[in-house]
């Protein structure tokens, strides 16, 4: 059976016939198995061909020297990592410190004694596999770090979706609601992506985000009494004041998670729980936010989100159709929202649920 495959690989690059058939001696007799090449340009093709697990290298060779040869390597992300030992007959310091600026790993001068090679070689081989274990090792922790970050994550949104999901109970949303403003604020987000305007501002990744985030407005409503929420009437000076407040809450909430874990997801969600009720022309709450002061992911939703409850049933009314509702939001456009944002709106709204 040929266990070669099995074998580390040992390039030696060296343009003396001599200095190679000696280190092949050496390096055979190790157990290992020897690669030649006569200089540094025979030695990338080798290279491309098999990486080795470790590198004797000449410095002295025509066409391509030691140190250019080991320049070209350490540059190379794949091969970068491969322990290079140059072997010289110059002794300089000079001349080692050269290759060792360059990322060799040690120096062996000629002529050559057998038991420094092999130390040499054994050494720098244990050294890399360990490097190369540790690096594995710390792959495989981080991985396994990141899923369960990824899983917090998916329960932390669970968590705040049940929430958002007793407040829209308490409201008397319709039970599709969340769903509703999730898809139409990515369709309408994608629709912005091919707007010259905001394709630049739009990428996947926000697209994304949004799909996640949008329902999260109204996470200030668990704090809201449920009679308000569901009240048929017109509210009171006082219990508009209070239903005001869900969006200063729901962002505190959000607020009290992020302190501790920073990520796009929370932080688009408190920026919509916060500023959705802003208003284009600064006539909104709670901060009387005007223009593009309004972070961009609130103007999206505080936009769907009023196309969502137009086209809704509601305790006190039925739903509007989505050719009406397009004529009532137009009537807002330029002061309660971004005209830009309903012309794209009012093109692609019979994509919308």
């Amino acid at each position: 059976m040929d266990d070669r495959k099995d074998k580390p690989w040992i390039l030696i690059v060296d343009d003396v016939e001599a200095n190679r058939f000696v280190l092949r001696n050496i390096i055979a007799d190790m157990g290992y198995q020897p690669v030649l090449a006569e200089n540094g340009v025979q030695a990338l093709k080798v290279v491309e061909r098999h990486a080795p697990q470790l590198i004797l290298l000449d410095v002295s060779m025509p066409e391509m020297d030691g140190y250019e040869f080991c320049r070209i390597m350490k540059d190379d992300v794949k091969t970068r990592d491969i322990p290079i030992l140059f072997i010289s007959a110059y002794d300089e310091p000079g001349d080692i410190t050269t290759g060792f600026a360059l990322g060799g790993e040690d120096y062996i001068t000629k002529p050559f004694i057998q038991e420094v090679v092999q130390a040499r070689v054994h050494t720098h081989l244990e050294l890399h596999e360990a490097v190369r274990d540790l690096a594995e090792a710390n792959r495989r922790l981080q991985a396994s770090v990141n899923e369960q970050l990824s899983q917090m994550e998916k329960e932390k949104q669970r968590v705040l979706y049940a929430l958002v999901s007793v407040a829209r109970r308490n409201a008397s949303y319709e039970e599709d609601h969340m769903e509703r403003l999730q898809y139409n604020c990515k369709v309408f987000a994608q629709a912005m992506q091919l707007s010259p305007k905001y394709e630049s501002i739009i990428s996947d990744s926000f697209v994304e985000t949004i799909f996640m985030a949008a329902p999260l407005c109204d996470l200030g409503n668990v704090a809201i009494p449920s009679e308000i929420l569901s009240k048929e009437g017109s509210l009171t000076h006082d219990e508009r004041d209070l239903m005001r407040t869900h969006t200063t809450v729901g962002a505190e909430i959000l607020q009290d998670i992020i302190d501790d874990d920073y990520n796009d997801f929370i932080q688009m969600a408190l920026e919509i729980a916060h500023y959705h009720h802003e208003n284009w022309d600064g006539t909104g709450y709670p901060c009387g936010l005007s223009g593009d002061d309004i972070p961009i992911s609130a103007q999206i939703v505080s936009l769907i989100s009023a196309y969502c409850a137009l086209t809704e049933d509601r305790t006190y009314r039925k739903a509007y159709s989505s050719d009406d509702t397009i004529e009532i939001l137009e009537l807002v456009a330029g002061t309660k929202f971004k005209q830009d944002l309903y012309d794209i709106c009012k093109k692609i709204y019979r994509q919308l649920k």
